[in-house]
Order: C-alpha cells, then structure tokens, then sequence
C-alpha cells in the first residue's frame, strides 16, 4: 500500500486534501491558493482554495491573510503527524486489552519485518527510556 494512501485512510482525508497536504509539507513553507496551483494546474483555483478551507477546519492546517489572499501552512510537520497517530492507536489497544505483551510482540515483530536495523534503534530507544524512568 502507498504510504501516502495509508496515512490518508487513517486520517480520514480525501485524495485531493491528502495531495494538496503532501504539496504543502514537500515545500517545507507556507503557500497560497495561486503558489499550489502552479504544482496542479489542472486544478480550478476554486477547487484548491475550497480544499484548502477543509483542511484548515479539520485543524491540519494554519491560515492567515497577507494582503487579499490566505496564506496557509501545516500545524504538524508529516513526522510529528505520524507520531501522534501511532501513539494514539497504540495507546488505545494497550489500554483496552489484557494482552499488552502479544500488541508489543506484534510491534516488535512488524519492525524487524521492515528493517532489522530498526530492532537495533528500537532496543536503544527502551533502554534510553529505562535510563530516564529509574529513579535517581
């Protein structure tokens, strides 16, 4: 699965609010209606600006005005948005089920499958955590 389709699944966005935030966190600053349009000029300006509003009252993005136009920019870098939507759902099935130790194995099991290198990070990033709930 496109990791881009499966970050907008799980944040209920449409193709085009997933396109235009993808846009938006690739330039790395804030833009206007006219500035996206150039990267999707098959797009009405109308349907990026509507869009745009969408985004903005689902609270993924900050607006503001410069001049006659609104200027937006994301809340979240695409990082920080991942995070908290994992720590989210993991939260949410480590604290509604009696079998805490199966979830992590299955966390576990999922990050080796991706990346035995990410097994080495993830043991330092317990052991780190270890580190800092032991008391003094």
């Amino acid at each position: 699965m496109n990791p881009s389709n499966s970050l907008r699944n799980r944040l209920g966005l449409g193709p085009l609010e997933s396109r235009l935030l993808e846009l938006l966190w690739a330039r790395g600053r804030a833009a206007t209606v006219r500035d996206l349009q150039r990267s999707v000029p098959k797009l009405a300006y109308t349907t990026i600006m509507t869009t745009l509003d969408r985004l903005h009252r689902k609270q993924f993005l900050w607006r503001y005005r410069e001049g006659r136009a609104f200027v937006y920019e994301t809340r979240q870098t695409r990082e920080a948005l991942l995070s908290r939507l994992v720590s989210r759902h993991l939260g949410e099935l480590l604290g509604e089920s009696p079998q805490s130790s199966a979830i992590l194995s299955t966390v576990v099991d999922v990050v080796g499958d991706v990346d035995a290198a990410l097994l080495d990070q993830l043991e330092s990033l317990t052991q780190e955590a270890r580190r800092r709930l032991k008391p003094k």
